[in-house]
């Protein structure tokens, strides 16, 4: 399958910007770093979910954040259940920690760590996620008042499609063989105040 061409989501970049938009988000909230902690819920067998995990973690660290106050957790199921699991059993070992910035490879994964947080009685604005997925996040997004769920990292599936067409139409009308793989980097940050106008421009 190496001889076909591969356009699809840049993990580690798009990872990168979940990192990125995390460190900015508590920046503004004028958290103390030394009060708070990253829950970085990993699945590190799946070669996307590690990529997208540590491209946050990376983010972080380049941003300044101390590597000794990222703490990994491994779940057994990249849905909201497990990540709730995983997230319990770390909480509960770090009980200094004031505030929470919650690194997990999709919506769910985020989500089911900002559950454990709320089980643990940390309120939301103590607790900043952002997940990768962004229509998981719709129901997370509407909810009446916050949750320690700011956002999602909305793929853009118009762009992706465009350029796998406009690729394959080169290929076919004018000989112009497309790359073996094209990465696509481009994701929208949605939070409650963007989410469906961002949602009605991709036709979702």
């Amino acid at each position: 399958m190496e001889s076909v061409p591969l356009v699809m989501m840049a993990a580690s970049e798009i990872g990168a910007r979940q990192g990125q938009e995390l460190y900015k988000e508590m920046q503004k909230r004028g958290w103390d770093v030394k009060d708070t902690a990253v829950m970085a819920i990993t699945a590190d067998e799946l070669d996307t979910a590690r990529r997208r995990t540590t491209g946050s973690i990376d983010a972080l660290k380049a941003a300044g954040f101390p590597d000794a106050q990222i703490y990994r957790v491994p779940t057994k199921s990249n849905d909201i259940p497990g990540a709730f699991d995983a997230g319990n059993s770390m909480l509960v070992q770090h009980p200094q920690v004031k505030h929470w910035l919650i690194v997990g490879m999709n919506d769910n994964t985020v989500l089911g760590g900002v559950r454990a947080t709320e089980g643990q009685g940390f309120k939301a604005p103590d607790v900043i996620g952002i997940g990768i997925n962004g229509v998981d996040a719709v129901n997370e997004l509407s909810k009446a008042q916050p949750t320690g769920f700011y956002g999602s990292l909305l793929p853009s599936p118009d762009i992706h499609g465009y350029k796998t067409s406009e690729m394959l139409y080169n290929w076919v009308t004018k000989g112009v063989e497309p790359p073996k793989f094209t990465a696509v980097t481009d994701v929208v940050l949605i939070t409650r105040d963007n989410f469906k106008e961002e949602l009605a421009k991709k036709g979702l």
